[in-house]
């Protein structure tokens, strides 16, 4: 039973990760369909965020509260330059913004080399959650529960209900998904949606960065960081469904689930093939992820 309930742990924090790195991605794919390959990039801009305070607040806990809003700030108007710079000239045109985008996240891992240097770096973790809790024990023996990854999973739930709220309770959020749904009948209706636009791509930019703070905890930091894990979140939102939040919550647990229970009688890389393998007989036979926008359209 214990090894049951660590294993279900262990996945659930996988998919706490995978749901943090494609949450934000969620809006600026699922929502305005923009192939963002340098939203990895992001997530890099708000893991080194953390370094950088460090060596300006010494105490480590400290150091993490303050950069959650500051690499939101960060790497959301970092996606507010890409947008306003570029993107805003692409909406109509995805498989541009994919190759747009690759190119700014090389140059973006260049100036990462440039500044803090090719080698990875690590931060110092709070000691709060340095430790474990146990959660119960039994005769097989104790269920114990790592801090840092039971702070990540209430940091990405935390983050997908505010998204929610936001979306669903705000002006702001009504507004981002009439223009999703019809730009230009938002257009004539008065809604800007230039300036809509850039707030999505903020909100999303931003989730990006508290994404980065959150992997600081579970490993080092590096120019290519955004690349081994760009791949993963866009499977997550194209599995869960274009512009289905729920999805990208429910396939990113699913698949943490999945490749926690596969890796434990097998390996890691045998796990992922296994998980990357699944996702294809998937989209094989629903093409449109788990999840998809009921329209009375006939098209």
């Amino acid at each position: 039973m214990t090894l049951v309930f660590s294993q279900l742990f262990t996945g659930i924090s996988i998919g706490a990760v995978l749901l943090l790195i494609a949450l934000g991605l969620s809006l600026t794919f699922g929502q305005m369909n923009v192939i963002n390959m340098a939203h990895g990039e992001f997530i890099m801009a708000g893991a080194y965020t953390v370094y950088v305070l460090q060596q300006i607040i010494t105490n480590a806990g400290a150091s993490l509260l303050v950069a959650l809003p500051v690499a939101f700030l960060v790497a959301g108007a970092m996606g507010v330059v890409l947008e306003f710079l570029l993107i805003r000239r692409l909406y109509t045109r995805p498989l541009d913004t994919l190759l747009v985008t690759w190119g700014v996240s090389l140059i973006l891992q260049q100036l990462a080399r440039d500044i803090f240097g090719a080698p990875n770096v690590q931060t110092r973790a709070p000691e709060l959650l340095s430790g474990s809790t146990k959660i119960f024990s039994t005769g097989a023996g104790d269920l114990v529960l790592s801090n840092s990854r039971l702070f990540i999973l209430a940091l990405a739930l935390l983050a997908v209900a505010a998204l929610t709220l936001l979306l669903r309770m705000t002006p702001l959020g009504r507004r981002i998904r009439a223009v999703v749904q019809n730009r230009d009948l938002a257009a004539a209706s008065g809604i800007p949606t230039g300036r809509v636009d850039r707030l999505t791509f903020f909100i999303g930019s931003g989730l990006a960065g508290i994404a980065g703070v959150a992997l600081t905890l579970v490993g080092p930091i590096g120019p290519t960081m955004g690349t081994n894990i760009i791949i993963d979140a866009f499977l997550v939102v194209v599995v869960g469904g274009i512009g289905q939040l729920k999805g990208t919550v429910v396939v990113a647990f699913a698949l943490g689930l999945m490749q926690s229970l596969v890796e434990y009688s097998t390996t890691l890389s045998v796990a992922k093939v296994l998980v990357f393998l699944t996702i294809v007989a998937f989209l094989q036979w629903r093409p449109r992820g788990l999840f998809t926008l009921r329209t009375r359209s006939l098209a």
